[in-house]
């Protein structure tokens, strides 16, 4: 009878246990069914990560080889003046463009200086060999030289300069010829001492003739070649004639105060005109054409 009871109690023993083994089981397989998709995002994620790290990687490849490049807009090699400097960058970083036109700007700037002071040395020059002829009058006077220099008949001397005032009038080309024919030029006014000592010549309010200034290439130069640095032009002059005319030569007109008197016109107008030259051991007579 023990024995049996025995056997009865493991046998209900066997029997209670199989039920917890199958809920402990169940337990362990919700829990995998939870950590599987925490599993897949957290491994998503780092896929994500390693993206982005490559990604950055090859954009900062791909700039360093840009910045390598041989045609970088940083580059001095350009040696066609006419190149745009705009159309060169095209398409190139900002930053290098932007030193490149900072330093394009700095070479015109000092080109701009170069040329202002070339010309003031070619008026210094023509100042100097002003001054060297008036030297040479004074040496031939105190040396008592029967061939001192001076100016021929019809011309006037003012400041150690011959002027020739014509009384008749022609176009700026025809008047300049006649300088020319006589071996000077029309008048070249570098100072206001100089523009002081022609004003009203003959004594005439209302005298008006041509002077050696000129427009080219929309640039007023003298007949010598000098540049315009002196300059006397009337209020709201040069105008330029507008649109519908062209107004490239320049005339003196006496009734204006003798600082502000100078108006561009069209060389094709008749005006007087005033010639200029060194004076000379041989009075040549003034053409009469």
């Amino acid at each position: 009878m023990a024995t049996r009871t025995m056997e009865q109690m493991e046998m209900v023993d066997y029997m209670n246990e199989q039920p917890r083994c199958e809920e402990k089981c169940s337990r362990d397989k919700n829990q995998t069914d939870r950590r599987l998709p925490q599993l897949l995002f957290l491994s998503f994620g780092v896929v994500c990560i390693i993206q982005a790290v490559l990604n950055i990687s090859l954009r900062l490849a791909l700039y360093s080889s840009k910045g390598s490049s041989p045609l970088d807009c940083n580059t001095t090699d350009l040696s066609d003046q006419d190149r745009d400097v705009e159309t060169y960058c095209e398409g190139k970083m900002p930053g290098h463009c932007n030193r490149l036109q900072e330093r394009f700007n700095a070479l015109t700037r000092d080109k701009n200086l170069l040329e202002n002071r070339n010309s003031e040395l070619n008026n210094m020059i023509k100042d100097v060999k002003e001054e060297r002829d008036r030297l040479r009058i004074m040496l031939r006077e105190l040396g008592g030289s029967t061939a001192a220099l001076k100016c021929p008949a019809g011309w006037r001397e003012i400041n150690s300069r011959c002027y020739f005032l014509s009384s008749e009038s022609r176009t700026w080309q025809e008047s300049r010829k006649y300088c020319q024919d006589n071996g000077g030029d029309l008048v070249v006014i570098s100072s206001e001492q100089e523009q002081a000592a022609l004003y009203r010549l003959d004594g005439d309010r209302y005298l008006l003739f041509w002077i050696g200034l000129y427009k080219t290439n929309e640039i007023f130069k003298w007949v010598d070649g000098s540049a315009l640095t002196k300059q006397f032009w009337q209020t709201g002059q040069p105008d330029h004639g507008g649109p519908n005319n062209s107004e490239d030569c320049v005339e003196m007109y006496h009734d204006n105060p003798e600082q502000a008197n100078w108006n561009d016109a069209p060389c094709e107008q008749k005006r007087r005109w005033l010639c200029e030259k060194n004076p000379s051991t041989n009075s040549m007579p003034v053409l009469r054409t």
